[in-house]
């Protein structure tokens, strides 16, 4: 059966579109599973100094410091100009307050807007060339990503479930994960193809209650977490 439309909810600024639900999300029978007495790696939306995560998502201050953010979590961007295309990171988010668009033009109205997003934890974005703005509000400075960089350390084996979004293969590695005792389907994964932030990105998705199990395959681009008990390889 096809994917259900997400629900539009409305956006700390604007209106994102979060919370779709996949008429056949979870019908292979893959969920999520929180097991705390299990001790593994834990990703989260910080790295550590070697590009691995740490238990608790910490990753080194002074490397942190280094890196230089490639434009400012607040501001109206335009590409080409302010913002180059490609493919950018956020960390450190909370309660959803970071905010972000992909528009085509400078309107600002609803039909300016490509894709966007609220996001707790981590985010992904890819602005292509055709895009004509970026907006963020109320996020951590964004960073450049270099796709094509082999990553460092060992993608982890556990996640948190609101640490955001996750680039497979390089912050968390592929396959099955649970989590569990989720409740009032207050918890949304998606897998996603690529950083577009689009409807056509999304691989698959489900809202949870209770325990949820899904396969994170290996070409897989990207996987989003929200609202969730922490995430635990199977």
């Amino acid at each position: 059966m096809g994917m259900k439309g997400k629900v539009a909810l409305g956006a700390v600024v604007g209106i994102v579109v979060i919370g779709a639900v996949s008429a056949n999300a979870g019908s292979n029978g893959d969920g999520k599973s929180n097991d705390s007495g299990d001790k593994g790696t834990s990703a989260s939306a910080d790295h550590g100094s070697d590009g691995r995560k740490t238990a608790e998502g910490k990753g080194s201050d002074a490397k942190a410091a280094e890196k230089k953010a490639a434009f400012a979590g607040d501001g109206e961007f335009r590409v080409g100009k302010d913002v180059k295309p490609g493919t950018y990171r956020t960390t450190g988010n909370s309660d959803g307050m970071c905010y972000w668009e992909r528009a085509k033009d400078a309107k600002g109205e609803m039909d300016s807007i490509l894709a966007n997003d609220n996001v707790t934890g981590a985010s992904y974005v890819t602005v292509k060339a055709t895009d004509k703005i970026f907006k963020s509000n109320g996020c951590k400075d964004w960073e450049a990503v270099d796709l094509k960089a082999k990553a460092k350390g060992t993608p982890a084996s556990r996640m948190a479930g609101d640490g955001g979004m996750f680039r497979v293969g390089a912050d968390i590695a592929p396959g099955t994960y649970r989590s569990t005792g989720n409740t009032d389907d207050s918890c949304y994964w998606e897998r996603t193809k690529d950083a577009k932030g689009d409807m056509n990105s999304i691989i698959a998705n489900n809202n949870v209650s209770g325990t949820a199990v899904v396969t994170i395959s290996a070409s897989d681009g990207y996987f989003k977490t929200t609202g969730c008990k922490d995430w635990k390889k199977a």
